[in-house]
This record gives structure tokens, sequence and C-alpha cells, in this order.
């Protein structure tokens, strides 16, 4: 290979690297960038409050719930072309959302933005651990993906609150479209075409329709059970998610191909990362949304006074993610975690004397960011190193844990916030139960991964074999 040669090629996989990790941010970005327009969404389509649990979670519940099965499409139809099918799909979800005249119009363009997302993500990573040598490469990839997808968590709230109230909250939807244009373009140009298609490889449809109803189920049944006037049917969904998840269980364990094989959730590090996943967003995201309600329906403060509030967290994570790369160069990935976890547990709990404080919030939501970086790189690190044939699929679950920490977490401190002091309203007071128990659960994963950090005396139970 010329010097030229070798200097286009190192070109390519950087632009590459960049584009893919893009891919992340941008789809993870749509979790939380409708959470500070949620109040302005809501009255210019005339909807009760009731609805914003769906309309914050119905991308993360579309997008946790099909992570397996777009994991799967990318292994059967390609990955390169499963990220640009998917940001086709992305970009007209987009449109719905932009255009929506009602509710049900707005969480349907959501849902299939999630859906999307869902397509794109596994494949965007494992199509990073493809282009990249291993060894230092890859892992500096790996730390730029982990803090794009954090920095996105944290900078929808920032970016939803200062679009929605410098122009529209439909503008949040419309600079997609570029968006969807630019990284098409982009990995078209640096990603080379795919030559790892299976075609005979399973999708196992039947597996990803239970799970996705189950998680579906859940979401939709703990907004309603907040509802007086729709407790039954709340009870009802909830009790049919138990079920479906149930039949999820049967199915996969009887399918030829397996969402969740054996073998692979045989790896003790895959396990840990995608616990770690769910932890980190249910312990924050879920959080967040609370200040932002608590912040503008009760203090009454602006979209963008909100936004404002919340940027030392985006600002935070960035510093987090790069301080744990550095960190993984000398200490195990599960203390890093713990030192993650520990500082959203704190940040958590220190919201509860200062809520009424702006600045104060500020502070908590820092200490939040960058326990979310240190904690994210940490876990999806831990998570996908293993064997290169599973990466796909790994990625896939450490997603999906991530998402469904944000579909769940969100609706169930919502319902406990609704359920002691109100949701967050003119007058109500700070949903202080709901923040402790957010704090209770991140310092139980801390606890759980200072544990995990300690080395073990049985090297086949911690390490990369991928004991059971």
């Amino acid at each position: 290979m010329t010097e030229v040669q070798q200097t286009q090629r190192t070109s390519g996989v950087g632009v590459a690297v960049i584009a893919l990790c893009l891919v992340q941010f941008v789809d993870v970005l749509g979790v939380t960038v409708v959470v500070t327009a949620l109040p302005d969404m809501l009255a210019s389509l005339h909807t009760p409050g009731s609805y914003a649990s769906l309309v914050a979670t119905g991308y993360a519940m579309f997008f946790g719930g099909l992570l397996m099965l777009g994991a799967r499409l990318g292994d059967r139809f390609g990955h390169r072309r499963t990220i640009l099918v998917s940001l086709l799909v992305f970009a007209v979800g987009a449109v719905v959302g932009a255009t929506a005249s009602s509710v049900v119009a707005l969480i349907a363009g959501r849902c299939l933005q999630g859906a999307a997302a869902a397509g794109s993500v596994p494949s965007a990573l494992r199509l990073l651990t493809t282009v990249t040598a291993d060894g230092p490469a890859r892992r500096r990839a790996i730390a730029v993906w982990s803090a794009a997808g954090a920095a996105a968590g944290a900078s929808g709230f920032v970016v939803g609150g200062i679009v929605t109230d410098l122009a529209s909250w439909r503008f949040v939807f419309w600079a997609y479209l570029p968006l969807a244009v630019g990284l098409a373009t982009a990995i078209v140009w640096s990603v080379p075409r795919d030559r790892d298609a299976d075609p005979a490889r399973s999708l196992n449809l039947a597996g990803s329709a239970a799970f996705t109803a189950a998680v579906m189920a859940f979401v939709v049944g703990t907004t309603l059970i907040a509802q007086p006037s729709r407790r039954i049917d709340g009870g009802l969904l909830l009790a049919a998610c138990v079920v479906l998840a149930g039949a999820f269980v049967f199915i996969d364990r009887r399918a030829a191909a397996p969402l969740l094989p054996a073998r692979l959730l045989g790896y003790a590090r895959l396990r840990q990362g995608a616990g770690g996943g769910l932890l980190n967003t249910a312990t924050t995201s879920s959080v967040l949304t609370l200040v932002t309600l608590y912040l503008q329906n009760t203090l009454q403060r602006s979209p963008l006074q909100a936004a404002a509030t919340l940027l030392p967290f985006s600002l935070a994570v960035i510093g987090g993610a790069s301080l744990s790369a550095a960190l993984l160069r000398r200490y195990r990935p599960q203390l890093v975690a713990t030192i993650g976890l520990t500082s959203i547990a704190a940040a958590d709990l220190a919201l509860i004397p200062s809520a009424a404080a702006p600045l104060a919030v500020s502070a908590c939501a820092a200490v939040a960011g960058a326990g979310i970086g240190l904690s994210s790189v940490a876990t999806t690190g831990l998570g996908t190193d293993i064997e290169a044939y599973w990466r796909g699929s790994a990625s896939g679950i450490i997603n999906t844990a991530a998402q469904l920490g944000t579909a769940i977490g969100i609706p169930v401190l919502l319902l406990i916030a609704a359920a002691t002091t109100g949701t967050p309203a003119t007058g109500t007071p700070a949903p202080a139960i709901a923040w402790a128990v957010a704090a209770a659960v991140a310092a139980a994963g801390a606890v759980f991964f200072a544990r995990a950090s300690r080395p073990s005396r049985n090297p086949t139970t911690s390490g990369n074999a991928g004991s059971r």
C-alpha cells in the first residue's frame, strides 16, 4: 500500500468513526430532546399533563423494545444498508412529529423515530468495531462512542429548551432532516459496502414482538395507572406486561436463533455492562425529566431558563467521559462505574434540599453529568469487550438496557411523584420521594459494581470467558 493510499484509508476510517458516533449521538439525542419542550408541546396540542410520560418515553419505548431486532436486521441485511434505511425512516418520523396536529400524531412520530434508532445504533457500533483496528484505536473509538451517547442524552434537555424558547418545538423535529441527509452521505462515502450480510439469519419476529409488546404494556400501564379514572386499565396493562415478558422468555428459549443466546448471556462482562447501562439512564433521565417539569410548572421557568439550568449536566458528561477513558487505563471498569454511580446517587439525593435554588440544581446536574459520563464509558467498554462475532448482538443488548432505563425510569418516577407530591404543577412541592428512590437505586448499583471490581479468585467467572 502506497503512502497516499494509506493516508486515504486513514482519512476514511476517521470520517467513518465520526459519522458512526454521530449516528449514536442523533439517535440518543431523540430520547431527551423533547423533555424541556413538553409543557409547550402539550399546551399547543391542548393535551393534559398526564400524557407527558407517553410523549417523553414513546421514543425510548420503541428504541429499547426493538434494539435486539435491529441488531438482527444488521446481521441479516448488512449493517451499512440497515443504517441508511433507518436514517430514511427516522426522517419520515421527524416529518410526522413536526406536522403533528394532535398528541396521537406526535407520539406516533416519536415512536417511528425510536424504531428507526433501534435499527441504526446496533449496526453503527458493530461497524465501529470493524473499521477500527484492535487495540488503542478501537478503545479510543469506543470511548468516543460512549461519550457521544452520554453527551447526547444530556444535551437533549438543553437543545430542546433552547429551540422551543427561541423558535418552536416543531423545529426540534425539522432539524433532523438535514442531519439525516448529512449522516447518510458521510456513511456512503466512508463505510465499505456490506460483505457480511447473512440472508439465512432468522429474525425471530415472534420473540421481538413479545419483547416490544411487554415494554409498551409497562410504559403505557404506568402512565394510565397514575390517572384515577384509568387505574383499572393501567393495572390490566401491567398484568399483561408480566404475561408478555413470560411469553418472550418461552419463545426465545425455543427459537432457532434466540435474541438472547445463552452463550452470549454467559459473558459476565456483558451482563455487567447491560446492567450498568440500565442504571445509568434510569437514575438520570428520569430524574432530570422531573427536574425540568418542576422548574417550568412549579417555579415557572421558561424552557430556555430550564435548559440553562441543566446546561452543566451536558458539559459535565463530556468531562466525565474524558476522565473515564483516562481512568480505564489504570483501573478496572467496574471500579470506574462505581465512582460514576456514586456521583449520580449523591446528585439525585442533593436535589431534595436544593430544588428551590436553580444554581444549586445546576450544581447537582453537573455532578450527575460527570457520573453518567464516567459510568457509561466504563459499562459500554465492559459489555463490548467480547468476541467479535457477538459484538453486534452485545451492542443491541447494551443499548436496549440503556433505553429501557429511560423507558421504565421516567414513568416509574412520574408515578411515584404523582402518588406522593403530585405531578409537577403550579404550587406542587418538589418530588423529593421520587428523587430519593432514584438515589437509592443508583447507590445500590454502586455497591454492586464495587463488589464486582474486586479481583475474583476464580478467573472463569469474571473475565471474557463467557462464564455463566
